[in-house]
């Protein structure tokens, strides 16, 4: 007879962590980074670089066999190069990238490969109850090097020692 209450709160816990679960599934993510246009050609962000308004950005998901392509949204950097994505459904175990577009900064349009693409999560079955998730900042590489480059990444290089 004492087994009936212990069942009955068994049950009720299963069926309300399907619920929580439910709705959490349910909810988009919003992917937020930065678009900069490396002004001294580093590979990297310095206190040269520049954000770039404006900027297209593009989320894409693809099958992780096949690479098909199968999910894929774009927006556009605001006035401080930030880009904030909706991004609808889980995307589970799917290969999922913030990507570079195009950049309307006339000499900084030439994607830096090591930053044009930057991996992001798009599932909830890892533990994430968070909808925000940030990328890291994706880069152009400026045409020529601005004036003061040379000395910068000295500095820079001094430090490291």
């Amino acid at each position: 007879m004492a087994r009936w209450p212990l069942l009955l709160f068994a049950l009720s816990l299963c069926v309300l962590s399907g619920l929580v679960s439910a709705s959490i599934v349910g909810r988009p993510f919003h992917i937020h980074g930065r678009v900069y246009c490396d002004t001294c050609r580093c590979g990297f962000e310095t206190k040269k670089t520049t954000y770039i308004p404006g900027a297209r950005v593009r989320i894409e998901c693809q099958d992780r066999e096949t690479l098909q392509l199968k999910y894929s949204v774009e927006g556009v950097t605001d006035s401080t190069g930030t880009y904030k994505i909706k991004v609808e459904d889980d995307h589970q175990d799917q290969l999922c990238y913030a990507t570079l577009v195009s950049s309307p900064v006339a000499n900084c349009r030439t994607a830096d490969r090591g930053r044009s693409r930057a991996e992001v999560i798009l599932t909830r079955n890892n533990g994430a109850i968070s909808d925000l998730h940030f990328a890291n900042s994706l880069g152009y590489l400026r045409d020529e090097p601005l004036s003061g480059c040379a000395e910068l990444l000295k500095q820079l290089l001094e430090s490291n020692e």
